[in-house]
């Protein structure tokens, strides 16, 4: 079973993870330092994250390196971007009523 996109980002700790793997790759010891948590609970959410695609296993000798796969992040920003009109649109009718109230005090 493939797991949906939004459960990765869906749980803190997997949105830190994203962070942290965001500019560099990073083995799991190395993503477990990070956190109050045992290494064995850090792999169970790269686990998830590897499910959802959201990043990319890279050998090195006996070191596994995870990566983002940022391409994925760009199905995110497409469903955000139907609400982000929306936000734009009211926050553009905010400011045309603060201006209209800013009017009124003068």
């Amino acid at each position: 079973m493939r797991r949906d996109i939004f459960q990765a980002i869906a749980d803190p700790t997997r949105r830190a993870i994203i962070a942290l793997i965001a500019t560099q790759a990073m083995t799991p010891n190395a993503i477990a330092e990070h956190f109050d948590m045992s290494r064995q609970a850090v792999s169970k959410h790269l686990g998830i994250l590897a499910e959802c695609e959201m990043v990319r296993q890279e050998p090195q000798g006996r070191e596994i390196y995870y990566t983002l796969q940022i391409d994925k992040m760009k199905e995110i920003d497409r469903w955000l971007s139907r609400y982000r009109q929306l936000w734009e649109a009211r926050f553009d009718e905010l400011d045309k009523v603060l201006l209209t109230m800013k009017k009124r005090k003068k």
